[in-house]
C-alpha cells in the first residue's frame, strides 16, 4: 500500500514538473504574433528556413533562423532578430517595434524601403541597430533618441535626408555612430559632443555645412573619440586649434570640403593621431613640421590644396579601411 502511494506521488510529482517546464518554454503571445506578421511580409529566402508557429522553437522544431530568445520568467523572449543579405523587399517591418525586449536588431543589406518609424522609440532595450546597405529613406524619426541603452548605430549607406536629429545626443550609451553615404543637410549637432563614450563617429558623404568650430566648440566636448570622419561634404571656414584638445583622435579624415586657413602647429599636440586627411580643400600656408616628426602620424594627405611649393604630404597613401561594423559589436 505504502510502496502505491509513493508510486502515485512521485508519478504526480513528475506530471508536475513537466507541466511546469512546459510552462516555462512558452514564448510570450506578444513576441509570436510579431514574428508572425513579420514573416507573412518577408519574402521566400526567410521564411523557408521559419518552420512553424514559434519562433523561439517548439518540441523538435528549433528557433527560427536569425531569432534568439531569453528566459524571462515563466516565459521566452525575443532578444534578437538577425535577418541580413537575404533581400528582403519592402517597408522598415513596423512589428518589428513590438518586440519590447528586443537587445539588437540587425537587418542590413537588404531592400528595405521607406522610413523608420517613430515606433522605433519603445525598443528600450535596444543596444545594436543595424540598418545600413538598405533603401530607406525621409528623416530620421527623433524618437531615435529614446533608445536609452544603444551603444552601436549604423544607418550609413541609404538614402536618409533632413537634419542629422538632435535627439541622438540623447543616447548616453552611444559608441559608434554610423550615418555616412546619405542625403544629410544642415549642420552637424554640436550636441553630440557630450556623448562621453563615442568612439567612431561617420556623417561623410552627405551635403552637411558649417564650420568645423561650430562642431566642436571649444574642444571640451567628445572625451572618448578616437575617429572623426566629416569628409565630402559642404563645410567651411578653418581647421581650429580646439580640435587638439580632441586628445584620443586617431583618424581625422577632412577630404573634399570647402576648409579654409593655415594648418595650426597644435595639431601636433594630438597624442595618438595616426591619419590626418586634409586633401582636396583650399588650406593655404604651410604644414607644420611637428606634423613630420610626430611619432604616430602615418598618413598625411595635402593633395588638392593651396599650400606652398615644397610642401610634401607623409606616408604611402595606402587606402584608409574601415573596420567591419559587425565586427565592432
Amino acid at each position: 500500500m505504502a510502496a502505491a502511494s509513493f508510486a502515485r506521488a512521485l508519478l504526480l510529482l513528475v506530471v508536475v514538473l513537466l507541466l511546469a517546464g512546459a510552462a516555462r518554454g512558452k514564448t510570450v503571445k506578444r513576441d509570436v504574433k510579431a514574428l508572425n506578421e513579420i514573416k507573412s511580409s518577408l519574402g521566400w529566402r526567410v521564411v523557408y528556413s521559419w518552420v512553424g508557429d514559434d519562433p523561439c522553437g517548439h518540441g523538435d522544431l528549433p528557433p527560427w533562423s536569425g531569432v534568439t530568445c531569453s528566459q524571462q520568467g515563466d516565459y521566452r523572449v525575443v532578444t534578437e532578430l538577425e535577418v541580413y543579405a537575404v533581400s528582403i523587399v519592402g517597408p522598415f517591418p513596423t512589428a518589428v517595434t513590438n518586440l519590447l525586449d528586443l537587445r539588437r536588431l540587425d537587418l542590413h543589406n537588404n531592400k528595405l524601403t521607406g522610413p523608420i518609424p517613430p515606433q522605433i522609440g519603445r525598443l528600450k532595450h535596444l543596444r545594436v541597430l543595424n540598418l545600413r546597405w538598405n533603401k530607406l529613406q525621409d528623416v530620421l524619426p527623433p524618437e531615435i533618441g529614446e533608445l536609452k541603452k544603444l551603444t552601436h548605430l549604423y544607418l550609413s549607406f541609404n538614402n536618409f535626408k533632413g537634419e542629422i536629429p538632435v535627439e541622438l545626443a540623447n543616447l548616453p550609451e552611444l559608441r559608434y555612430l554610423y550615418l555616412h553615404e546619405n542625403r544629410f543637410t544642415g549642420r552637424i549637432p554640436s550636441e553630440l559632443g557630450t556623448l562621453k563614450n563615442l568612439r567612431h563617429l561617420d556623417v561623410g558623404n552627405n551635403h552637411l555645412t558649417g564650420t568645423l568650430r561650430d562642431f566642436i566648440g571649444n574642444g571640451n566636448g567628445f572625451p572618448s573619440l578616437r575617429n572623426l570622419y566629416l569628409n565630402n561634404n559642404e563645410l567651411t571656414g578653418v581647421l581650429p586649434e580646439q580640435i587638439a584638445n580632441l586628445t584620443n583622435l586617431e583618424i581625422l579624415h577632412l577630404s573634399n570640403n570647402k576648409m579654409i586657413g593655415s594648418i595650426s602647429p597644435k595639431l601636433v599636440n594630438i597624442p595618438r593621431l595616426i591619419y590626418l586627411y586634409l586633401d582636396n580643400n583650399n588650406f593655404i600656408g604651410r604644414i607644420p613640421e611637428g606634423l613630420y616628426k610626430h611619432p604616430y602620424l602615418k598618413e598625411l594627405y595635402i593633395e588638392g590644396n593651396h599650400f606652398r611649393p615644397g610642401t610634401r604630404p607623409k606616408g604611402t597613401h595606402k587606402v584608409l579601411e574601415l573596420p567591419d561594423a559587425d565586427s565592432l559589436v
